[in-house]
C-alpha cells in the first residue's frame, strides 16, 4: 500500500488506512489496533502524500523524508517519538541537514518519526511515488472504451422532441422553485 490511502485525522491519535467511502464520508481502518471507524465531514483529515517539510529552499514531500530515514535506518524502526527535544532535532538534522528550523518545530519531528515507525510496524514500507505511465494507460483505456457507448446514448435522445422539452421545463421549474 502506498500513502495515497494513509491518512492521518485530526482528533483521533495514529494512522488510518482508507477503506471505503459512504454517504456521509468514509471509512478508515487504524494502523494501531485495527478498529474501523466512520469519519465525517467534519474531521480534519491529512493525506501523507499531500504533506511536506519545509526546508531552506523548498518544500520536501513526506515520502521523500520517509524514504532518507529508511535509507538511514535499513528500512527498520528510528528512534522513539518519546525520545527528548534535542535527541529528535539531532536526528533529524542527520537526515535533512537544511530543514527550516524556524517553521519545522520538535513537535512536527516528533510527529514525522512517530508515523516512520507506525508505517514500518504495519509493514508499509514503500514511499516511492505512485507509477504515473501505469495510471495514465489505464485511465487512457476505458475512455476509448466508452466513446462509442457514448455516441449511441446520445443518438436517441436527440431525435426525441419530448424528451428535450420535458427537460428544459424541468430544469425551469426547478430554477423557479430555488428562488423562492
Amino acid at each position: 500500500m502506498s500513502l495515497e490511502k494513509v491518512l492521518s485525522i485530526s482528533g483521533k491519535p495514529g494512522l488510518y488506512k482508507l477503506k471505503t467511502q459512504t454517504r456521509t464520508g468514509f471509512l478508515a481502518e487504524s494502523l494501531l489496533d485495527g478498529k474501523t471507524i466512520n469519519v465525517s465531514g467534519r474531521h480534519n483529515v491529512s493525506l501523507l502524500s499531500e504533506i511536506a517539510v519545509y526546508t531552506l529552499t523548498e518544500e520536501v514531500p513526506l515520502r521523500e523524508v520517509f524514504k532518507k530515514i529508511s535509507e538511514k535506518e535499513g528500512g527498520k524502526e528510528t528512534i522513539s517519538h518519546k525520545a527528548s527535544k534535542e535527541e529528535l532535532e539531532e536526528f533529524f538534522f542527520g537526515v535533512m541537514p537544511d530543514y527550516d528550523e524556524d517553521r519545522v518545530y520538535a513537535s512536527d519531528i516528533k510527529k514525522i518519526v512517530q508515523w516512520y515507525n507506525m508505517l514500518i510496524n504495519s509493514g508499509i514500507s514503500d514511499f516511492s511515488e505512485p507509477n504515473e505511465e501505469g495510471e495514465k494507460e489505464a485511465a487512457d483505456k476505458p475512455k476509448e472504451s466508452k466513446k462509442p457507448a457514448a455516441k449511441k446514448a446520445v443518438a436517441p435522445k436527440s431525435t426525441t422532441p419530448k424528451a428535450s422539452s420535458a427537460k428544459k421545463g424541468g430544469a425551469t421549474k426547478s430554477a423557479a422553485s430555488r428562488k423562492t
